[in-house]
């Protein structure tokens, strides 16, 4: 693996586990999820399919992002609007 797609690969591990952090079931399950599917793809060689997967896992950060902006709306508007 070029060592540019080994410092993506290393950035987009690190920017999942930070937003792992509050993951609504957890952070220590998001961590084993997490790493088992890092595990899985450690033998790729393949450039085309490292960036493949790369972009896949930009993906789930952005999904992440929106559970969690979706989840801080909710509450906000619970806080402020009453189901009357």
């Amino acid at each position: 693996m070029a060592n540019s797609l080994r410092a993506e690969v290393l950035n987009l591990y690190k920017n999942l586990l930070y937003l792992g952090r509050e993951y609504p079931k957890g952070a220590d399950y998001f961590r084993s999820r997490l790493k088992a599917a890092f595990l899985k793809n450690k033998d790729e060689k393949d450039p085309e399919k490292i960036k493949q997967l790369i972009a896949r896992g930009e993906f789930v950060i952005k999904e992440l992002e929106a559970l969690y902006f979706l989840r801080k709306y909710r509450a906000l508007k619970q806080r402020y609007y009453s189901d009357d």
